[in-house]
């Protein structure tokens, strides 16, 4: 009787051990898991398309800016000298295009009108002698080396006559169309580059694009900055989310538009998060290796929640949990 009474104690010690393992498992196995994640907002990073000197900052650190609203300047003397340069391009071609419309001046055209009558006169003197010396000619007074050179200035004076005629008809009309269509062009040409300029004279002063509130001044007044360089960090406060890293033995918990309660220890209150949106890849720079020789790996995937509430600041950290299965 006492040699069954200690066979059984053993087997019973070994069950209760067993029983407690799996009831612990169990129970564990059913914790819940606590994650940490944190606040993140839209960025906007303000930079200008010119490099210059910093001129004036008319915002700090912390104001509440709208969209429109001055942030700085920059200081822009080569491009108001560059403006005065194409002004004065667009000035000379303007006159070049009125001069093609106008056509010549009346002096240009009484001028060529008296080059033409003082050729048609010339002409006109140089046929009357060429017939006297082709009468004297035929009358065997006069040789024919005399009329051939008396024809000959007879037709070099009816084509000088010929060439005026065609000057003074050309001042009377003018440009042609592609002198004053080439005239047309150089003007729109100047116009173009001074709109150029006035666009970059325009982005020295750098307005707010959101409404939202100033983050950071990476340069001040005095100092050079370089094109497309951030100056102003402007934060959305009205678009603010939650980030989480959750592994992915934990996703079968989680599906887009699922609402869940969330604790924020800085406000020291609950809120209600939406899954907005899961990484469609997992993050490979963090990961948990589940055994040092097991059948894989668990990764982890991005997690966006959002909210309405607007106490939400960049940098909180927002507390949820999730059953552990």
């Amino acid at each position: 009787m006492k040699t069954t009474k200690y066979i059984f104690l053993p087997i019973a010690l070994i069950s209760i051990v067993v029983a407690i393992i799996i009831v612990t498992h169990i129970v564990s196995s059913h914790q819940s898991i606590t994650l940490q994640g944190v606040v993140e907002c839209r960025e906007y990073k303000v930079a200008s398309k010119i490099p210059g000197r910093i001129d004036s900052i008319a915002i700090s650190e912390g104001d509440k800016v709208v969209k429109g609203e001055l942030l700085y300047t920059i200081s822009t003397p080569e491009l108001d000298a560059k403006l005065e340069q194409v002004d004065a391009i667009k000035a000379a071609a303007q006159a070049l295009d009125k001069q093609a419309e106008s056509g010549a001046r009346k002096q240009q055209i009484a001028a060529a009108r008296n080059m033409w009558q003082k050729a048609t006169i010339g002409k006109d003197l140089a046929e009357k002698s060429y017939h006297r010396i082709n009468r004297l000619y035929e009358q065997g007074v006069a040789t024919a080396q005399q009329r051939d050179e008396a024809f000959a200035n007879f037709k070099a004076m009816e084509a000088t006559q010929s060439a005026a005629y065609a000057e003074y008809s050309l001042a009377l009309s003018g440009s042609t169309k592609e002198q004053k269509e080439a005239a047309a062009a150089g003007v729109a040409q100047a116009q173009g580059a001074i709109e150029e300029v006035k666009s970059y004279i325009a982005d020295s002063r750098v307005v707010s694009p959101i409404s939202g509130e100033v983050s950071t001044i990476a340069y001040y007044p005095g100092e050079l900055v370089a094109a497309g360089y951030p100056v102003v960090t402007i934060l959305d406060l009205s678009n603010t989310w939650a980030l989480f890293n959750i592994k992915e033995t934990l996703l079968p918990q989680i599906s887009i538009g699922q609402s869940i309660n969330a604790y924020i220890p800085a406000l020291d209150k609950e809120i209600t998060l939406r899954v907005a949106h899961i990484s469609s890849q997992a993050d490979f720079a963090v990961w948990n290796a589940t055994k040092t020789e097991g059948s894989f790996d668990i990764r982890t995937f991005a997690v966006k929640m959002i909210s309405t509430n607007n106490d939400l600041r960049p940098g909180m950290s927002v507390i949820i949990n999730l059953q552990n299965r």
